[in-house]
């Protein structure tokens, strides 16, 4: 690994390039790699520590320590959340639009230090959250009061300021530190997502298991005061690189490009391309010069779209070669870029399934580690429902670094491919393995459940099963083996061909109401009730996994449609493509002076 870096971090110190295609001289960029990396990845690394140190024992300190009923802290974190998601495209279009990725990276680390200060505060300080109550005896809890609210909630929103701007920048930043134009910079960014993810399962494991424990089983105070440590020495490896960073400046939101071609598009509607072998020739080529995006070459995908770039007689045309009124007349450059959205949107679609199966597992895992045999051996440890979960981080925290230095070498000399296989193979195995986990998955619940109606164990919330626990691991392990090629691989793929984060959750819900609903007592051929009840040995958890399989294998023959039909951005036909159209934008500026 050291060799690698060393090397990789001669070639770009090496490469001195210019970002933009400005006709003015710039003061030329020094990529500086690796350099950087251990400023970026520790900052990353502290920043998770921190605020999943904090944020994973959150409802639990609410009911303890605040003296909140469930349902209002469930609430208060559910809308936490919510409001955190949204921030995090405000967040993303202000750094595009207004102030850059890092200082919108600096800023929202120290909003995010002054956040979890804030709540360690109300621990240390009795004034700051309500009196200790033990409601088990009888008790009545005193709820806390409207000072001490506002100052919890002040806390709250300075992380959610701080969410704002880490999430949507980060990963993107520490790209911006490799040269892509250079074969050692691309080296680097493909092997910067693979140690960035490495870095943020290590961070999760570390906050799930020690520092919850301080917290649940030492102190509240302690607990709660590392987070903040933690996130201050983040904000110091931060800053303390700042020499070393390429700073991409803000150039604008693409949202408003994207509008215009739409707009253009629909008004130009009834136009014809006059040369429908060659269209580009009747297209309108301009890139600014301010522009930090690569330039695209033609594709012949979503031709609808190309009638916006359609020069006419009306189209006014300023001294500087770009359009006068961009909602009247769109760059070749502009519809190319909303094209490459439109192709990831198919890819991004079928990856929500593959993310709904790795959800409902990490869900479902806790219920299936209650009512089974937790003990460690022969020993009365029993090891916590939530602390299966590690299992699946630990599998991908030990894959990532084996795939990046063995097997993506060996498959580089074996197919020539720069990082081995293409990225969406990379996804298209990790769906695969994602239905794999949920058949194996419903096996293991199904020995689970007859074990449980057979050899049961009396329990507090149904029988227990004497099946032993360790058997939820190879499922979990299975899992995160899935999620070292899909999420990495999704990661990269969206950066390289759109720059913006496209994962979403919004069908969670629907999946599990159309479950419930189907099968339902009164639905015929579930004569077994609900599959999801609280009792899992009253229902058919392996039902609902064989569910997800049976979908993420549908997904998965939608998902080889469309990587066969996709076209990576940059590749050989497209290239030709652009070649060809930029041989003739040439011979048509010089027929023009002549």
């Amino acid at each position: 690994m050291r060799e690698i870096m060393e090397k990789n971090e001669r070639d770009d110190s090496m490469e001195k390039t210019e970002i933009g295609n400005s006709s003015r001289t710039e003061e030329p960029v020094n990529y500086r790699g690796w350099k950087a990396m251990p400023f970026v990845i520790g900052n990353e690394t502290f920043e998770k520590l921190g605020a999943i140190g904090t944020l994973s024992n959150l409802l639990v300190y609410l009911i303890s320590v605040f003296n909140m009923k469930k349902i209002t802290a469930a609430t208060m974190l559910i809308i936490f959340n919510g409001t955190t998601n949204f921030a995090t495209l405000l967040g993303a279009f202000a750094s595009d639009t207004y102030f850059g990725r890092y200082k919108t990276l600096g800023f929202s680390s120290f909003a995010s230090f002054l956040g979890l200060l804030l709540i360690d505060l109300t621990v240390v300080f009795k004034k700051l959250h309500p009196p200790h109550c033990k409601a088990e005896e009888g008790e009545t809890c005193k709820g806390p009061t409207a000072g001490q609210m506002a100052f919890l909630l002040t806390g709250f929103a300075l992380l959610v300021v701080g969410a704002a701007g880490i999430r949507p920048c980060n990963l993107a930043f520490g790209a911006d530190q490799f040269n892509p134009k250079t074969e050692s910079g691309k080296r680097g960014i493909n092997s910067f997502f693979n140690w960035y993810f490495f870095t943020f399962t290590f961070a999760q494991m570390v906050a799930l298991t020690l520092i919850v424990y301080v917290q649940s089983k030492i102190s509240w105070a302690l607990g709660f005061g590392i987070p903040p440590i933690l996130m201050l020495i983040s904000c110091a490896l931060f800053f303390m690189g700042s020499k070393m960073y390429v700073k991409v400046k803000a150039t604008g939101s693409p949202i408003t490009s994207l509008a215009q071609v739409i707009v253009v598009a629909i008004k130009k509607r009834h136009l014809k391309l006059s040369e429908p072998e060659q269209p580009w020739l009747c297209m309108f080529i301009y890139m600014a010069p301010n522009s930090i995006n690569s330039k695209l070459p033609y594709t012949n995908q979503f031709r609808c779209l190309d009638k916006a770039a359609i020069l006419t007689p009306q189209d006014e045309i300023l001294p500087d070669g770009s359009a006068a009124n961009p909602w009247r007349l769109c760059s070749m450059q502009q519809v190319e870029e909303l094209k490459c959205l439109q192709r990831v949107l198919p890819i991004w679609a079928a990856a929500l399934v593959c993310h709904v199966a790795i959800v409902q597992l990490q869900t479902y895992v806790v219920f299936q580690a209650i009512q089974s045999d937790r003990r460690l051996g022969n020993t009365n440890f029993d090891i916590p429902p939530a602390s299966y979960s590690v299992f699946l981080m630990l599998s991908m925290t030990i894959w990532i670094p084996i795939y990046d230095q063995l097997v993506v070498p060996f498959l580089q000399r074996l197919t020539g491919k720069e990082g081995g296989i293409t990225l969406l193979q990379r996804i298209g195995i990790g769906m695969f393995l994602t239905v794999i986990c949920m058949i194996v998955s419903a096996f293991v619940e199904e020995r689970r459940r007859t074990i449980a109606l057979t050899k049961p164990i009396p329990g507090p919330k149904g029988a227990i099963s004497s099946m032993s626990g360790f058997w939820l691991i190879p499922q979990l392990s299975i899992a995160g083996l899935a999620d070292a090629f899909n999420t990495v691989g999704q990661i990269e793929f969206y950066y390289k061909q759109f720059p913006e984060n496209m994962r979403s959750i919004a069908g969670f819900k629907l999946l599990k109401q159309f479950v419930n609903r189907r099968s339902s007592p009164d639905t015929e051929g579930a004569a077994t009730g609900n599959w999801l009840p609280e009792d899992l040995n009253k229902g058919r958890l392996d039902y609902f996994y064989y569910l997800i399989a049976a979908l993420g294998a549908i997904n998965l023959g939608y998902f080889l449609v469309c990587a066969n039909w996709y076209k990576y951005k940059g590749s050989e036909y497209n290239n030709a493509l652009g070649v060809e159209v930029e041989l003739v934008r040439k011979k048509l500026l010089v027929d023009n002076e002549a």
